[in-house]
């Protein structure tokens, strides 16, 4: 049996895949198994910062392969510590938890906001606030914290103390602000809720309510965290620091991780046996995704990131059938104007365009690091498959 046979009969059918088996890829290109090319505007949803095997990257985790592969957190190891300085150095926050994705990662931020409010104000100030079209994870828990009720189906009971206010509804939020409120959790931009921006005077509101308060403000940045938005991490276009932050996927380059980060305040919330995981702070994943960090986090790479988003966004406009485009940096959502993302997603991959949806829109979340030539390409394939089913 071929890829695609093995996988139908022997891998629980979660995923609506596209009808490809990819074997290889590099920069920005993929090849499946037949050889095909395909221009990668996705990356892993948003995963392949880099690209897919970036030759620094490549050399990072190979080497750390042949030195030591997993270290138990019983034990010391330079590669998490390295990269926990790094992020704390380039950030205002104190402390660092690994985990293994941005589900776990939130969980973290959870755990962390509920024992803050716990040993300081005792037990019930324990619910947490999240914004309608929210999306934070997959486990109960997070399924939970996101503001979607298409995801409250099938896993009965979910976790308790999750309220939903209306994004950029500063009224919505101070409506279900309470003694029993211990954090606000948002995401500066929608990812998988289609792309969609916070106003900056409704972040800053909320971050001003939260101080008044001693309410705990979360910022999940899973998705739009690590240059994606043409900033180190999405909340510095608000002009707002959060107390907790969340971040995975372009972290790692393509490997598996998670963190949480904290400020001076939330430093020794957490205590031995409070938290942990197995295969956090892995060696080779940490490895990995310091040399990510010390790519990205030069201003003239993000300064390029601002550059190329706005360059691509442009072009997008420019395309007879878009009705919208918006976005910030490389994180792109297109409205269509017959409202048929999935289709044209489907059919830009037969093309030779790798492309995913938000909900009703098609998504872009390129390499950070793609060429603008790369950029007219894709473009170019889009604009073909729009019209070919005009």
């Amino acid at each position: 049996m071929d890829t695609k046979q093995l996988d139908k009969q022997y891998i629980m059918n979660t995923y609506g895949r596209y009808d490809v088996a990819l074997a290889g890829g590099k920069g920005c290109t993929a090849f499946d198994e037949n050889g095909k090319k395909y221009l990668d505007v996705s990356s892993g949803i948003g995963v392949n910062s880099l690209g897919y095997c970036d030759d620094g990257w490549v050399e990072a985790v190979t080497h750390q392969a042949k030195t030591l592969q997993h270290v138990s957190n019983y034990f010391f190891h330079e590669q998490p510590s390295k990269l926990a300085e790094k992020l704390c150095n380039l950030t205002a926050f104190r402390k660092v938890c690994f985990s293994n994705s941005g589900a776990e990662a939130n969980e973290c931020a959870i755990k962390v906001a509920r024992k803050y409010s716990f040993d300081k104000y005792g037990a019930g100030r324990n619910e947490i606030i999240t914004l309608r079209d929210s999306f934070h994870g997959r486990t109960v828990t997070t399924l939970s914290a996101t503001g979607q009720d298409n995801f409250h189906t099938y896993f009965f009971p979910f976790t308790e103390g999750f309220k939903y206010a209306e994004a950029n509804n500063f009224e919505s939020v101070k409506a279900l602000a309470n003694n029993k409120t211990c954090a606000v959790l948002i995401e500066c931009v929608q990812g998988e809720g289609g792309v969609n921006i916070l106003d900056k005077d409704f972040v800053q509101a909320v971050r001003k309510l939260c101080d008044e308060k001693d309410i705990i403000l979360i910022v999940d940045e899973v998705q739009t965290g690590i240059g994606r938005t043409g900033k180190l991490f999405c909340y510095e276009n608000f002009d707002i620091t959060p107390d907790l932050i969340t971040c995975a996927k372009g972290l790692g380059g393509g490997l598996p991780i998670g963190l949480c980060m904290c400020n001076k305040k939330l430093e020794n919330v957490m205590q031995p046996s409070t938290h942990g995981s197995t295969f956090a702070a892995n060696p080779i994943v940490c490895a990995g995704a310091n040399y990510v960090i010390d790519t990205i986090s030069d201003k003239d790479f993000l300064n390029e990131v601002n550059k190329k988003g706005a360059y691509l966004r442009d072009k997008l406009e420019k395309l007879d059938g878009v009705k919208s485009v918006r976005g910030l940096g490389l994180m792109i959502g297109i409205e269509l104007e017959k409202n048929n993302a999935h289709d044209i997603a489907v059919k830009c991959v037969e093309n030779g365009l790798l492309i995913i949806t938000a909900k009703n829109l098609l998504r872009m979340l390129p390499p950070l690091n793609i060429s603008y030539s790369e950029i007219d390409e894709a473009v170019e394939i889009l604009n073909t498959t729009i019209q070919e089913d005009k």
